[in-house]
């Protein structure tokens, strides 16, 4: 659980090489209220495409996701790689474009 931790890019570059790991473990992440944006959102999914990555449940609620950080992700939900099951968006300002994506 990293919610409300002021994450940085570096830090979601760090996330993402953990999740394209073999010995990945993690199936939760919790990275809500953290003033995510694309960017970071781009990296995270770098991670989220890679075979190896195992997480099922990504809470971004609470961010600042922009829409083509929400295309990304769900770009990322129709890889055969993806094994997100839950996938939190609340509060995340999304746009009519945004919702229509999803």
């Amino acid at each position: 659980r990293l919610n409300n931790c002021e994450l940085t890019q570096k830090f979601c570059n760090i996330v993402a090489s953990a999740l394209q790991s073999s010995n990945s473990t993690l199936r939760d992440l919790d990275l809500s209220y953290n003033n995510l944006g694309d960017s970071e959102v781009e990296l995270l999914c770098a991670g989220l495409m890679s075979p190896n990555c195992k997480l099922q449940r990504l809470n971004l609620s609470y961010n600042n996701l922009g829409d083509s950080g929400v295309e990304l992700l769900c770009a990322e939900l129709r890889s055969p790689n993806c094994k997100l099951q839950r996938l939190g968006l609340n509060s995340c300002d999304l746009t009519t474009k945004s919702c229509n994506i999803v």
